[in-house]
Formats: structure tokens, sequence, C-alpha cells
């Protein structure tokens, strides 16, 4: 039997909201922390603000070599460094590994250290915020979902999804999770440009006719690379990818405004974490994210003029912003 039910890889927003939630229902957690952020949990634990009220102690641990194992593995770092941090992982012991982090890559990275049959697909509708005082603002609680690369039905999928919904993060198994991850990451893309380029609450671009404009040809530049890697998209997703895939591009921008509208009403302050990472100072998820997608449509021939020009911007707004001054 393993010692931890979950070890939870980066103890950020994401990774806080889902440990704090399992800590409370009883399961056996560790987060695998460092630095100052290790520091505040061993001495004060997982605190959630939002959506749910409460602080949990946890365990922690800074040495990835002293984690033997674990039932299940949920990461939920930055992509930026992630290789080198399951690297760190890979003498563990985990029955089932799992990613929430954005984009496709992440399947592969965990793939490539711990063998398919121990991987699972995930992708997180879920939003949070980790203030400056080490709480976390839990703003958007809508699904997890989970389910095998394959396509086929498991009880551990079912049985993990209970588990995480159960102790109150929403959660649900799926047949379909490689085009739910894909929809996601049509959509987040966009999302994920504008709010770095805007600097704005997520209502405030999405109701603009010309950053919906500009969204919704992101969304079609990733939306094509996925058609021709054979993924069907869904609208099951943080916007409705395979809507705004077809048709004028005067209907997408009407969606994409309606669902500003929505946010403005549901979630008001509701800031992408590439917002949150920009102000705080830190890297930006670009080359494992855009820069993931532009080398597979470039394998392809395909032609994503929007995607190209975001991948090359936002890189040069990461730099450009952490640059040491003259």
């Amino acid at each position: 039997m393993p010692e931890f039910d979950f070890a939870v890889l980066g103890a950020g927003a994401m990774g806080s909201i889902v440990g704090a939630h399992l800590a409370r229902a009883g399961h056996r957690v560790a987060m695998l922390a460092r630095g100052a952020r290790a520091d505040a949990l061993e001495r004060a634990g997982l605190t959630i603000r939002g959506l749910a009220e409460f602080t949990t102690p946890v365990r922690v641990l800074r040495d990835p070599a002293a984690l033997a194992g674990a039932a299940a593995l949920i990461v939920a770092t930055k992509t930026p460094g992630t290789e080198p941090a399951l690297a760190a992982l890979a003498h563990a012991e985990f029955g089932v590994t799992l990613s929430i982090q954005n984009g496709p890559l992440k399947n592969e990275l965990l793939t490539a250290v711990f063998g398919a049959e121990r991987v699972l697909g995930a992708l997180a509708d879920t939003s949070g915020e980790l203030l400056a005082d080490g709480t976390v603002l839990f703003t958007r609680n809508v699904n997890i979902m989970i389910g095998e690369l394959d396509g086929r039905d498991s009880a551990r999928v079912r049985d993990l999804a209970a588990t995480i919904d159960a102790a109150g993060v929403r959660a649900a198994a799926t047949r379909e999770i490689v085009t739910l991850e894909w929809s996601k990451f049509c959509g987040w893309v966009g999302l994920m440009a504008l709010s770095v380029t805007t600097r704005a609450e997520s209502w405030k671009f999405l109701t603009d006719p010309d950053a919906a404009l500009v969204l919704v040809r992101l969304v079609r530049d990733v939306g094509r690379l996925a058609t021709a890697l054979g993924i069907p998209l869904s609208d099951h997703a943080i916007l409705p990818t395979a809507s705004l895939c077809v048709g004028p591009e005067r209907a997408a921008v009407e969606i994409v405004i309606e669902a500003g509208r929505k946010y403005r009403v549901s979630a008001p302050q509701h800031r992408m974490s590439a917002l949150q990472d920009l102000l705080a100072g830190r890297p930006l998820e670009v080359n494992e994210t855009l820069g993931y997608a532009l080398e597979r449509a470039r394998a392809l021939a395909l032609t994503v003029p929007m995607l190209e020009c975001f991948r090359h911007l936002i890189a040069g707004i990461d730099r450009a912003r952490r640059a040491p001054p003259a």
C-alpha cells in the first residue's frame, strides 16, 4: 500500500485547491513544494477562500527523492520546467498519473517517464488565484474531466473522478478526453493570448468586439491543427470551440461576446493564470503551449498565422519584462 493516496506536484492555485479539498476529505495527500511556498504550507497549511472557506494541514515534501510513491500523481505545476520535475520523480511508484496543466504536451511528458499504461488524460475547467498572503482564491468550480487516452471506459477513471468530486472539486469521467483536452486548448490559447496582451479581467476582453475577433482567429488556427491531427472538437470546453471553428466570423464573435457577458455576471474578477503570472513576474507558458502547437502545425505544413504571430509576441513580452535594467 503506498504511503499517500495523492501526490500533488505544484502548490500554486490549482494544486492547492485540489490538494486542500482531498486532504480535508481525509485522504493522505503529499504536496510537493519548495522555497517560501513550502515554508508557508508547513507553517499554516492550505487555506482556501472564495467558493470554499477552510484551512487544512497537509504533508509537505520539499525533496522529490523522499517520495516513494502514491496511488495517484496529479501534476499541477506551470508547464515550464515540467520535464526535469517529472524526471526527479521517475523512481517513485504511482498507480496512475495525470496532469491538469495547459496544453497537450503534458501527456507526452508523463508517458515518457511513467509509461503509457499509467497515464490518464485530464483537464481542469476550474480556476483560482494564489494571493500574496499565501491563501488561494477559488473562483470557478466547473469540472475536472478525466479519461483514458485510448477512449475506453475504466473503473480507475470512474473511481478517481468520483473521489475528487466527493471532496468538493467537481470532477467527472469521460471517454472523450483527447477531444476535450484539445477543445479546451483551442480556447485556452485565445484566452491566454488576449489576457496577456490586454492585461484585463477575462470578461472585459471577451465582450470587446475587436478582442473577440482576434480570439476567434486564434481559436480557429489551433482548431485547424486539431482537425489535421484527426481530433474532433467539442463545445464542452471553456469556450464552445466546435461552434467557434465553423460558420461566419461574425457569428463566432457574437458567441465570444455572449461568453464574456456570462463571465461578467458569474466571475467578474476572473483573470487567466497567464495574466497572474505576468503581473507576478513569473515565466509565461509559451514554448510548451503555443510553441508546441506551432511546431506541430509546421510539421504538417499547416499555415497558422495568428498562432505564429502570438507565439512570437508573447515570447517577446515574457523576455522583455524579465530583462534586467540597462
